[in-house]
């Protein structure tokens, strides 16, 4: 085996590449900036107090709900019923020359409370009688209260004159129905302010309204009368 050829000795020189020196970075968390602790808080904190807020508002509508079931359940609440029973119109006289309706009107009408468990205090009644969509006349009605299974009768006079627009063929609409066996088409219309009473308490108020589509013969006028007899009228309630 020939012998292995002897290395030259080295002098401690280094002739190659320069070797350049590394320096750590650290690293960048997500690719993004550094993450502010108070602002991860914040955000955690604010998170919290709407999922809490939440919450809340769901179990409140969840509560009210089962208390509005449960107080339907027991009591069966029905809205108040009201109807026209009879009508007298005296007078109905639309001036050609000053646009000035003259009226006489007389309305017997009655108020029902159909509930078994609820009373009705009647506080505001504000009877307004309307002519093709013109008002003439407002009458303050008398409040009471009314029972269980109860029945009012109230009457109401409309009595004056008032100047109407007759735009829109008021006026047209006017003679057509002078003309027709003096049958006019005069809406009543109430505005209320009631409450509802339960055992010993009372609801707060509302406000709803009864609308009657009446349609009226002229009692009598100078001797001239219609034929036609006015029918018992169911009123339409709103709130």
């Amino acid at each position: 085996m020939p012998p292995t050829p002897e290395q030259p000795h080295l002098n401690g020189a280094y002739y190659g590449p320069p070797v350049t020196k590394s320096s750590h970075r650290p690293g960048r968390r997500g690719g993004g900036g550094t993450c502010n602790p108070l602002t991860c808080c914040c955000s955690c904190i604010c998170s919290c107090i709407f999922n809490l807020i939440f919450q809340i508002l769901i179990t409140i509508a969840i509560f009210l709900a089962i208390i509005g079931f449960i107080f339907w359940f027991i009591f069966r609440p029905n809205v108040p019923k009201f109807h026209v029973d009879d009508v007298t119109l005296t007078r109905f006289d639309l001036s050609p020359t000053n646009n000035t309706l003259y009226y006489n009107l007389v309305t017997n009408m009655t108020f029902r409370n159909p509930n078994r468990r609820l009373g009705i205090y009647y506080d505001v009644i504000e009877a307004n009688a309307w002519y093709h969509g013109r008002r003439f006349s407002t009458v303050d009605v008398q409040g009471f209260y009314l029972g269980h299974k109860k029945e009012n009768n109230v009457s109401t006079v409309f009595k004056g004159e008032q100047v109407v627009d007759v735009g829109n063929g008021v006026k047209s609409k006017y003679d057509s129905e002078k003309n027709d066996d003096n049958v006019y088409k005069i809406d009543l219309k109430l505005r209320l302010k009631i409450r509802f009473k339960v055992w010993w308490m009372k609801t707060p108020k509302f406000k709803p309204k009864f609308d009657c589509d009446l349609k009226v013969p002229l009692s009598a006028s100078k001797g001239k009368v219609s034929s036609v007899k006015f029918e018992r009228t169911k009123c339409d309630f709103d709130w």
